[in-house]
This record gives structure tokens, C-alpha cells and sequence, in this order.
């Protein structure tokens, strides 16, 4: 049987990681945007963002359940009532108000400044840390977050739409996902459980969609009864897909990249996304001081993911590898599947660069379903 040269092997591994990236940008973006025009009044008008994310939430525990039970794709961990107590419903709790939060933002600020905003995720993520004991506080990096807390602070200056509503929503969702990612690092990857994306969605996605059950009656519902409601099926779903896409689509690219790649990614989304959202509703302005501002937070968030993934390569004495070369090592030790079949490489392990501290943050999604616990880790904005 003819086999390809090693050369030509290695330049399609390389493509397909292209393409990973390309379609978490697209997905991101994707999703991002569709969430917004769904809760906009000015669009789709379904102004019930507890609603949306229990959708989310419902239909991404259902499909982790098939999978799990039913189809069987992956095995679920032995979790023990302790356990599901002490550690998932924590991170339930703090991961459905950062979702919650999140979305409500789009009702009050326009997607550019939520995603000016997403830089303060290093801010938030590295003070709790440091806060749980689980970082410690550092000059280098600490001159860093100030340096992206002045430039998000010079960005909300310079935006002409400024709501104080929507900035506190949004700056609380992240500081509550930022909680999430300490609490992942203590409370599941110090007791050595590892959950893969499907696990993830199989055992927190139901326990989210409980906790976001008492404001949805409280908050929501008298609203949807008095109020004609828009319940789109076909638009409500690909809407709750496109979230679980997104999900798994992180998950291929974890696979296939390192720390540094990922990271660059999640900026050129934001960018691109900043850019797409001032098309898509004419309505968003974009000021010369708000560019200025996240440009400054920007250097300061790859600063402090340099400083970041420059530590994990020192404490696992590994060089820093390019992406032809880390191509190459995939191609030559494993050949299997996309999704690493193996369930201790699924974790958000993903070699030495998952050694970081719940404080290293890759890329916040809160679209997204739920990522791995150790995923998480690797967050950027």
C-alpha cells in the first residue's frame, strides 16, 4: 500500500490544524453574534437571556446523556455523591451566573465592548487565584494586569454607548467564571478527576440548568406570560447547536495546537469579531479611544501569556516548540483519532502545556457548553 512521504503527511497535519483553528474562529464568532441578535430588541427581540442559557444548558445535557448511556462514546468517571456535592455543584453554581451574566450584557452593551471587557478575564482569573491561594502574587505579572485594567478602563472611556447595567453584568460574569476556573483547579483536579468535554456536559450541564431554574421563575417567566413571545424552534436550536459545536470544536483544537497558538487565535477572534459586530448591527460605534484601549490591554494580556506559558516550559524543561515541529511529534506518535480516544489525553491535559495555574486563561466562551476542567486553565480573554 502506497504511503505518503513524511514530508506530505506532515503539511496535511498542518492544514487540518489550520482548519480546526479557522472553524473555533468562525464558531466562535458565529455563535457570539447569533446569541446577540436573538436577545437584541432591535432584532430578534426574545429579550430572556436566563431562557437562552437553560436551552443551552438542557440541550447540551441531553445529547451528553445519549452519548454517555446511551450511544456510549465515552464512559462516565465514578463520581460519588461527595464528590457531585463538593466539587460539581460549585462549579454548576458559578458557571451557570457567569453564562447568566454574560448574555444578559447583550441586552444593555454592544458585542465590540463585551469583547473589550473579555480582556479583564487574566484581571479577574489571576486575583482569584491569589485570593484561594492557588497563585501566588508576583511584580511581573501583577504590572500586567494593571496594564490591562488601564487599557479596558481608556476603552469603556471612549465608548459612546456606555451602560453601566450592562459593564456590571458583564465584568461580573467574568469574575464568576473566573471563580469557576479556580474552583475546577482546587476542588476537581486536586481530588484527580479528570473530565473530557462530554463528561463535563454530562454531569454539570443538568446541575447549571437546576441553579439557573430559581431566577428563570423569579426574573423571567411572569415577563414571558404577559409578553407575546417569539419561540422560533428551528432558530432556537441551530442556536443551542452551534453552542455545542463550539464546545467541541475547542476541544479539537486543544488537541492539535499548544498554549501559544491558542492563544494567538483567541485574539485574532476577538479582533475579527469586534470588526464583524460593527457590520452585522450598524448600531455599534467604534471610537479611536476604544481601539486605543484594548490595544493597550491586549499587550498586557500577551505579556502575561507569555510570562505564563514561558513558566510552564521552564517547570517542564521543555523548548519551545514551533508549530511544524509539535505537527510533526503528532504525526509520528499518534495516528488515531481527532478525538484522542484515550480519556486521560482527552482532559484538559494537554501535556506540558496544561501545567499551568487555573490563572492561566485561554479563551472564555461562555457561549460555549462547558469546556474541561483542565482546559480551563489555558483561558485568554
Amino acid at each position: 500500500m502506497y504511503k505518503l512521504p513524511a514530508g506530505r503527511m506532515i503539511n496535511k497535519q498542518l492544514l487540518l490544524t489550520y482548519l480546526y483553528l479557522l472553524i473555533y474562529i468562525c464558531l466562535s464568532s458565529g455563535v457570539i453574534l447569533y446569541n446577540k441578535w436573538v436577545l437584541s430588541p432591535k432584532h430578534f427581540k426574545f429579550p430572556f437571556p436566563i431562557t437562552l442559557t437553560m436551552i443551552h444548558m438542557g440541550f447540551s445535557g441531553v445529547v451528553a446523556f445519549f452519548l454517555v448511556r446511551v450511544f456510549k462514546v465515552v464512559a462516565p468517571v465514578k463520581m460519588t455523591f461527595q464528590i457531585y456535592a463538593t466539587c460539581v455543584i460549585p462549579i454548576s453554581a458559578f458557571f451557570a451566573s457567569s453564562l447568566w451574566f454574560g448574555n444578559t450584557a447583550y441586552l444593555h452593551i454592544s458585542v465590540a465592548f463585551i469583547q473589550m471587557l473579555k480582556a479583564l478575564m487574566p484581571v479577574a482569573t489571576f486575583l482569584m487565584a491569589v485570593i484561594c491561594g492557588t497563585d501566588k502574587l508576583r511584580c511581573d505579572v501583577f504590572l500586567n494586569m494593571v496594564l490591562v485594567s488601564v487599557g479596558v478602563a481608556i476603552s469603556s472611556y471612549g465608548e459612546i454607548h456606555f451602560n453601566v447595567i450592562g459593564t456590571a453584568f458583564q465584568v461580573t460574569g467574568i469574575f464568576a467564571e473566573a471563580l469557576r476556573l479556580v474552583l475546577t483547579q482546587v476542588l476537581l483536579q486536586k481530588k484527580g478527576l479528570s473530565l473530557n468535554p462530554v463528561t463535563s456536559l454530562y454531569y454539570i450541564a443538568p446541575c447549571s440548568f437546576l441553579f439557573l431554574f430559581i431566577p428563570w421563575y423569579v426574573l423571567e417567566k411572569p415577563g414571558m406570560e404577559i409578553s407575546q413571545i417569539r419561540f422560533n424552534f428551528w432558530i432556537f436550536f441551530s442556536n443551542a447547536l452551534c453552542a455545542l459545536a463550539l464546545n467541541f470544536s475547542i476541544f479539537l483544537v486543544i488537541g492539535r495546537t499548544g498554549a501559544v497558538t491558542i492563544r494567538v487565535a483567541g485574539v485574532l477572534k476577538d479582533w475579527i469579531l469586534i470588526a464583524l459586530s460593527t457590520i452585522v448591527f450598524p448600531e455599534s460605534t467604534i471610537t479611536g479611544l476604544n481601539i486605543i484601549g484594548y490595544a493597550i490591554a491586549l499587550c498586557g494580556v500577551v505579556m502575561y501569556n507569555y510570562l505564563k506559558v514561558k513558566d510552564v516550559r521552564t517547570a517542564n524543561q521543555l523548548p519551545m516548540e514551533s508549530i511544524p515541529e509539535r505537527a510533526s511529534k503528532e504525526w509520528k506518535l499518534e495516528k488515531k483519532s481527532d478525538f484522542y480516544s484515550d480519556s486521560s489525553t482527552n482532559t484538559r491535559n494537554i501535556g506540558s502545556d496544561a501545567g499551568v495555574a487555573a490563572s492561566d486563561s485561554f479563551v472564555v466562551d461562555e457561549e460555549a457548553p462547558l469546556l474541561q476542567s483542565k482546559i480551563s486553565s489555558l483561558k485568554s480573554t
